[in-house]
């Protein structure tokens, strides 16, 4: 797996694991995170609060389907189940869209999020 490629999985999975210090150390300062229909965080600190708010949550599931990487853009998708601080349990699909800064230890420069909750599938 290229080092960009390894570098996503790995940032995915911090979020997964709410490990708020590895996602504050793969962003640069400046960071500008685009929740498309929600909100646009800028910088470190308010990535920081935001992840605070999200330590009620759990992660029971999370799945990356694709990474794709090419120059300083990458992007990945895939599915997440969490369990919110009241005990429900709620799907979200993602596709998350990177513009990185440095090709040895990139950092996240800009990203965008697409999340849409996912009707749980039921079997036939």
């Amino acid at each position: 797996m290229r080092e960009k490629e390894e570098f996503i999985r790995d940032f995915n999975e911090a979020f997964a694991t709410n490990e708020v210090d590895f996602i504050l150390n793969s962003m640069t300062e400046d960071i500008e995170w685009h929740l498309v229909g929600d909100q646009i965080i800028n910088g470190k600190q308010a990535v920081e609060e935001i992840m605070e708010q999200m330590k009620g949550i759990e992660t029971l599931e999370s799945n990356l389907f694709q990474i794709i990487s090419h120059g300083n853009l990458a992007a990945a998708n895939g599915r997440m189940k969490i369990k919110d601080p009241s005990g429900a349990v709620k799907t979200f699909g993602f596709s998350d869209f990177y513009e990185l800064e440095g090709l040895k230890s990139p950092k996240i420069k800009k990203m965008t999020s697409y999340v849409v909750k996912v009707k749980e599938e039921k079997n036939k």
